[in-house]
């Protein structure tokens, strides 16, 4: 029998350290399903953990260059070979990460919406407030605003991409079968997942071991970072620089905001961040909750 480890959950709360124990005691390599790690170059930022001992084997980090958006779809076509490959090679595929919706296509299979993904319009878009997006959603396309649930109506990317499809006239694809990762796995037998779920339980813990990691971070030399990726020619819109601290840290160094005031920021989008993934995960798997 071949068991896929499944480590998901909020930021901050042990997730690779655990990867790292079951790498050892089940023969394991990690697959990362991080958005933020996908991205060559965005490293203490996006805090890629790598361990220093050559024996651990993480895939999935620095896939793709920070001007290039990386789907879904795309991170399904990714690791599907990879975890094939784990698993013929006799190891045991360890998947971790807290990207809520590259997980759930790889285990239920990717929508079809023929709608690409408009960056001016979502960067235009993004200045706006939940309300100023729900009533260019309610006026647009209204019945898109209904099928959301009370949490996605105030998640401003949800309701920027439901804005963005009834712009180019596209449809809400049908809500994906029960189409499993085995399924998708095809040809590799006894094969089974086991899920192992990590949240934060006290928000007062969360603050400040999210703040712990953000001042990490910043020790480590996020804004050095974020100068070298300016410096080298990327801009503040490029999809890899609109993750969380990039975004504030160049507002900094663009002298539109205070030290104090990115940290803030920072923390606060982080934390939020956080609320969300476990809004996410409850959805995906309420019966682990």
């Amino acid at each position: 029998m071949t068991n896929i480890f499944v480590l998901f959950g909020q930021t901050a709360t042990g997730k690779t350290a655990k990867a790292l124990e079951l790498c050892d005691t089940e023969n394991g390599e990690i697959v990362n399903f991080d958005s933020r790690q996908i991205y060559k170059k965005l490293d203490i930022v996006t805090g890629k953990d790598r361990p220093t001992n050559p024996k651990y084997k993480i895939w999935l980090y620095d896939v793709i260059d920070p001007t290039e958006t990386f789907s879904s779809g795309d991170y399904v076509a990714h690791a599907l070979p990879i975890l094939k490959d784990i698993i013929t090679r006799g190891k045991t595929p360890i998947l971790v990460g807290g990207t809520g919706y590259y997980l759930y296509h790889l285990l239920y299979g990717v929508p079809k919406i023929s709608v690409p993904e408009n960056w001016p319009l979502r960067h235009h878009l993004g200045t706006k407030t939940v309300m100023e997006l729900t009533k260019i959603l309610r006026e647009k396309k209204p019945e898109f605003l209904e099928s959301l649930n009370e949490s996605d109506r105030l998640n401003p990317r949800r309701l920027i991409r439901r804005i963005e499809i009834a712009l180019a006239n596209g449809t809400l694809a049908d809500k994906p079968t029960m189409i499993t990762l085995l399924a998708h796995l095809g040809g590799v037998q006894g094969t089974d997942v086991t899920f192992i779920p990590f949240f934060h339980t006290d928000s007062e813990k969360t603050r400040a071991i999210i703040r712990a990691r953000v001042m990490a971070r910043i020790e480590s030399g996020a804004i050095e970072e974020t100068q070298s990726l300016l410096n080298e020619g990327y801009k503040k819109s490029d999809p890899g620089l609109n993750a969380i601290g990039y975004q504030q840290i160049i507002s900094y160094i663009n002298n539109e905001m205070t030290r104090e005031q990115m940290i803030e920021l920072w923390l606060t989008r982080e934390i939020h961040y956080a609320k969300r993934q476990k809004t996410y995960f409850k959805k995906l798997f309420p019966q682990l909750f």
